[in-house]
C-alpha cells in the first residue's frame, strides 16, 4: 500500500472509532427527554393491569384473554432528543393492539395469584415473549356489597421489532438508516407496581363496577440492534428509570354464573390513557 493510501486508511479509522465507540456507548436520557416520553407511553397498555375483577366468578381456576389497545406516540416525541440526536422519529406505531392470555387462581383466604404470557410469534416484524405476574388480596368491606382489592403486579420480558430502522427508512436517503440493515431493536418494559380498587355489586352482583388508583415503577431498557451502509453495527443501551401514578376504572358483567365479560380505561395521566377489553371462563370450583 502507498504511503498515501496508508494515511487515508489511518484517517478513515480515526473517524470511524469515536462512531462505533459511541454506538456502543449506553445512553441515560432525562427524565423529559422524549426518549423516556415515548418509554413511559408504551408502558401503560404493557403494564399487567386487572382487567376487570378476577374474583367475580365463584371458579377457584379462571382461564382469559385480554386486548389492550397501543396509543399511538406522536412524531414529535417519537423523535429522539437526546441518545440521537438529529435522526428522525423512531418507528413507535407498529400494532393497534395487544392481546394477553390471563390464568387466575384462587388461593383462599382471600388470596389471588395471575399469570400471563405473551408468546414469541411475530405480527407485522413485532415479536414480543412478556411475561404478567400478579397477586392479589380481596377484603369485602360490606358483604355481597363491596370490596377492596389490592394487588402487586409485573411486567417483564422482551418485544423485537425495528424501531430505529424500518424498511421506509432504509430508503429514505435523508435517513441515518438509509442503505443499512432493518433495525431489530430490543425493548424490555421492566414494570413494576402495585394498586388499590374498590369494586361493588349492582343487578344482583351481574355487575362489578370499579374503581382503583396505584403507582408504577419503570425500568425500560431499549437496546439498539442496527447495521448501516458502511458495516458499523450500533448496539447502544438506552436506560431509563421513571415513576408514574396510575388511575383506572372499568365494569365486568357476568354474562353467566362462570363467564365474565370487563372493560377497562387505564391511565397514567401524564403519558397515554388505554383501553382494555377482556373475557374470563372460570374452570371447576
Amino acid at each position: 500500500m502507498s504511503r498515501m493510501g496508508r494515511l487515508a486508511s489511518s484517517a478513515l479509522a480515526l473517524v470511524a472509532a469515536p462512531l462505533a465507540l459511541a454506538a456502543q456507548t449506553p445512553c441515560f436520557p432525562g427524565k423529559g427527554s422524549n426518549e423516556a416520553r415515548t418509554m413511559a407511553i408504551f408502558a401503560v397498555p404493557l403494564a399487567f393491569a386487572g382487567a376487570g375483577v378476577p374474583s367475580a366468578s365463584g371458579s377457584r381456576l379462571q382461564l382469559g384473554l385480554e386486548l389492550s389497545y397501543l396509543p399511538n406516540v406522536d412524531r414529535a416525541t417519537a423523535t429522539p432528543t437526546i441518545c440521537e440526536p438529529g435522526k428522525g422519529p423512531e418507528n413507535t406505531d407498529l400494532l393497534f393492539a395487544v392481546p394477553r392470555p390471563r390464568l387466575a387462581l384462587r388461593l383462599g383466604s382471600g388470596f389471588s395469584i395471575e399469570g400471563s404470557w405473551v408468546p414469541p410469534i411475530r405480527i407485522n416484524r413485532v415479536e414480543a415473549n412478556l411475561f404478567g405476574l400478579a397477586v392479589s388480596w380481596d377484603h369485602p368491606v360490606k358483604k355481597d356489597v363491596m370490596a377492596l382489592r389490592l394487588r402487586a403486579h409485573g411486567t417483564f420480558g422482551r418485544i423485537n421489532a425495528p424501531i430505529t430502522c424500518n424498511d421506509a427508512a432504509l430508503q429514505d436517503a435523508a435517513s441515518q438508516c438509509y442503505q443499512g440493515t432493518r433495525s431489530d431493536d430490543r425493548f424490555r418494559p421492566n414494570i413494576f407496581g402495585g394498586d388499590a380498587a374498590f369494586y361493588w355489586s349492582v343487578a344482583n352482583r351481574r355487575v362489578l363496577p370499579y374503581f382503583g388508583l396505584g403507582y408504577n415503577r419503570l425500568m425500560p431498557r431499549f437496546q439498539v440492534n442496527f447495521t448501516d451502509a458502511q458495516g458499523t453495527t450500533d448496539n447502544r443501551r438506552v436506560e431509563v428509570d421513571l415513576d408514574r401514578m396510575v388511575v383506572y376504572g372499568g365494569l365486568t358483567w357476568m354474562a353467566s354464573s362462570r363467564v365474565g365479560l370487563s372493560g377497562e380505561a387505564y391511565s397514567a395521566p401524564s403519558d397515554a390513557l388505554t383501553g382494555r377489553v377482556a373475557i374470563r371462563v372460570g374452570i371447576g370450583r
